[in-house]
């Protein structure tokens, strides 16, 4: 598997390592500020406070069942024979009327209905007659049973969610139960995405001769959607370096990350690099991969926002994003691990790389039902302009600088990609 445009031969020592590459770009990692929401926005996004609840949860004693409150103390009967006792009442959910509980009584309850003073269980109605007057219970219960008790899920003072946690559905809900409406959040981090390239039209278009769709737009916003960013769909900018200019510094304003599509390898890679000379410094070291070993980044504008340059070609433009961008976009975030999970699988077909090059080929994982091992198919390896199998692939296979041929039959480390389906 090649890059998708032949290279000038380099010494390996001039190759910027993989993990080297990795490290530059996440220590430009900045998170968003901090925002308050509604907590009905705030699905999906790590909480940036400690929610100290207020309130109680439950705020009181209340019924966990249908069924009878009672005192544990009259339903006890020797060899478990059946007690009556009269019914003086009922309480339903939702009741604010305070009742009183005297010896030897029950008090018909709904389910989450508060107790009335002096009652220490509910009988459930499975365990009696039924009776609306006089209820017969055929099994005695202990003290609390049957009950959610003032505080059981929630003290006051209790940390109802952890910053940095990620909110999800319970945590949504467990911030209504304590009766917090907005929650402070780190917002997705902002990423614009530009397509350079005086060949490219947009797909409501038909190419000509010479031109192609934009693909890079497309496909990068979906990733960096994937990767959890707010994504602004810049679409085709033109190669004149004073629109470029202009562009890419307005995004600055607006963006924590920013991605130039077709701005790395090549003539067109020198051009636009030199249209965003003076918004900062961009450092263009080739790094030790294939697809993809032609790349820049740098921290542009006032704010010094990451900027990628990376490949026209949309597979190595998606594999740099994968390798690269996705990570810094994860730790934005605030996520604790920005990489995706890796492990190592069996192949069961050879494939070759590049020799001081990590490889990052196209697979599909699958795994032994019958002894959990992982198994890979590498897909499309005989080149980088394979998008289709990239579509097909659900892992990277990844090949160590050191390595040109790995057999079948080998361990490989594979890295996760996103589920599809």
């Amino acid at each position: 598997m090649t890059d998708p445009t032949p290279e000038p031969d380099q010494a390996e020592q001039d190759l910027r390592s993989v993990d080297e590459q990795i490290a530059r770009v996440l220590q430009a990692a900045v998170r968003p500020r901090p925002v308050r929401v509604a907590i009905s926005e705030a699905q999906g996004l790590l909480c940036a406070e400690e929610v100290v609840a207020e309130h109680a949860l439950p705020g009181f004693d209340q019924a966990a069942v249908d069924g009878y409150a009672v005192r544990s103390v009259d339903v006890r009967a020797d060899g478990e024979e059946p007690v009556q006792l009269p019914v003086v009442g009922e309480i339903p959910a939702g009741s604010r009327q305070p009742r009183r509980l005297q010896p030897g009584q029950a008090v018909r309850v709904a389910t989450g209905a508060p107790l009335p003073t002096l009652a220490d269980a509910v009988v459930p109605t499975a365990f009696t007659d039924g009776h609306p007057a006089k209820v017969t219970i055929h099994r005695s219960v202990p003290s609390a049973a049957y009950v959610r008790r003032t505080g059981e899920d929630v003290q006051i003072g209790d940390v109802a969610v952890r910053q940095g946690d990620t909110i999800g559905a319970a945590q949504v809900g467990l911030l209504a139960a304590v009766g917090r409406s907005k929650v402070l959040v780190y917002p997705r981090p902002r990423v614009s995405i530009v397509s350079v390239g005086d060949e490219l039209v947009d797909i409501d278009r038909t190419p000509t001769t010479g031109q192609v769709y934009d693909v890079n737009s497309y496909a990068l916003a979906a990733a960096a959607r994937d990767a959890g960013a707010e994504v602004s769909r810049v679409g085709i900018v033109p190669s004149d370096p004073k629109r470029l200019r202009e562009v890419v510094e307005g995004r600055l304003l607006m963006s924590e990350v920013v991605v130039v599509a077709g701005g790395a390898g090549g003539t067109a890679g020198d051009e636009v690099q030199a249209a965003l000379s003076d918004l900062g410094e961009i450092d263009t070291t080739r790094v030790g991969m294939h697809p993809g070993s032609a790349q820049g980044f740098g921290r542009l504008g006032p704010d010094s926002v990451p900027t990628f340059l990376i490949p026209a070609n949309p597979m190595s433009a998606l594999v740099v994003f994968e390798v690269l961008i996705r990570p810094l976009i994860r730790a934005a975030r605030g996520t604790r691990n920005p990489h995706r999970r890796t492990v190592s699988a069996r192949l069961l077909s050879p494939v070759s790389s590049t020799k001081g090059r990590r490889g990052y080929l196209r697979g599909q994982l699958l795994r032994d039902e019958s002894t959990g091992e992982y198994l890979v198919q590498p897909l499309g390896t005989s080149g980088a302009h394979l998008l289709a199998s990239l579509a097909e692939a659900n892992c990277l296979v990844n090949v160590d600088e050191d390595l040109t041929e790995v057999p079948a039959g080998e361990q490989v480390k594979v890295t996760f990609l996103a589920q599809r389906g």
